[in-house]
């Protein structure tokens, strides 16, 4: 990874308590994402919502301790700090239990969130945030502007609908899929197609979104990059809890991406942060370039 090129991203979206059964942790797709960009090297602000109460307070400052910018994290007398229940089935997968309404259902845009977007590298939103017409309808604002934009699909039952998915891609310049969400959202969009990489270029031609990546647990990721398909094939750890690892592969794809690493060595890169975070526990354990670099070594070495 080129850490030479500082780039500049604004996620949009929730930012929460992960509950687990003996401990609660914070996290929220969009922040998970932009946590790990920071982490590699990003600057990195988020806008979202919490509540004005004990909840929000402390989430507040852990985001603040991390160096991410919360001058456009509102406060809300309302609504409450989001809150998840996070149940691991006998494979270390997550079911969730999503609170609603919550704050970050009620981001409403202002001044410096637009200055934000017109200064960043990179907009981050998913598909959770767009539930509620309030937050869904500062995210379309921000869409409107020009700037590289990154949709990371988030299926969470019953908070979504096709017709709203769709907009969100045909907005996108890069979407970011699971395997099952993928074939999903293409047979709803009627595609006569089977396989991963076919659904991949039905949906990058139905949504002229020339780039589309598929991840697929531990068996890695298929990434569609300006007309070329590249794959990992996954890296083999024990799986403590899946929690935020399709986040930190995203973060690491894009940040790889966008800083001029070849489209293998990036989702090689990503495909290993993933896995590592698949190996611990919760959504953002901290992992070093070292441990990185490590598992894509002795990967390499085995082949």
């Amino acid at each position: 990874m080129n850490n030479n090129k500082k780039i500049k991203v604004l996620a949009f979206g929730e930012i929460l308590w992960d509950i687990f059964e003996n401990e609660k942790k914070i996290g929220g797709a969009p922040l998970n994402v932009a946590m790990r960009m920071k982490s590699l090297g990003c600057e990195v602000s988020i806008i979202s919502g919490v509540g004005n109460d004990e909840d929000g307070h402390t989430l507040l400052h852990e985001v603040e301790t991390l160096g991410i910018d919360t001058n456009t994290i509102s406060q809300s007398e309302t609504f409450p700090t989001g809150l998840v229940k996070v149940t691991l089935d006998k494979n270390g997968s997550a079911i969730y239990d999503i609170h609603y309404p919550s704050a970050w259902d009620k981001i409403e845009m202002n001044e410096y969130a637009q200055k934000l977007v017109k200064n960043a590298d990179v907009l981050i939103y998913g598909s959770l945030v767009c539930r509620d017409d309030v937050s869904r309808k500062s995210l379309e604002s921000l869409l409107q502007n020009e700037v590289f934009k990154v949709f990371d699909v988030n299926l969470r039952k019953p908070h979504y609908s096709y017709r709203i998915l769709e907009k969100l891609m045909l907005e996108a310049n890069f979407i970011k899929f699971n395997d099952e969400e993928i074939l999903e959202i293409a047979k709803e969009l009627q595609s006569p197609f089977a396989s991963l990489e076919e659904n991949m270029n039905f949906i990058a031609a139905k949504t002229n979104t020339p780039s589309i990546c598929v991840t697929k647990g531990e068996h890695g990721a298929v990434l569609l990059w300006q007309g070329t398909l590249y794959e990992n094939t996954g890296y083999a750890v024990r799986v403590v809890d899946t929690v935020g690892a399709g986040d930190s592969f995203l973060a690491s794809l894009i940040t790889c991406l966008l800083t001029g690493s070849t489209p293998q060595k990036a989702i090689d890169f990503a495909c290993a942060v993933g896995a590592l975070v698949a190996a611990s526990a919760g959504a953002n354990p901290d992992i070093s370039l070292a441990e990185i670099q490590k598992m894509i070594s002795a990967d390499n070495d085995e082949k």
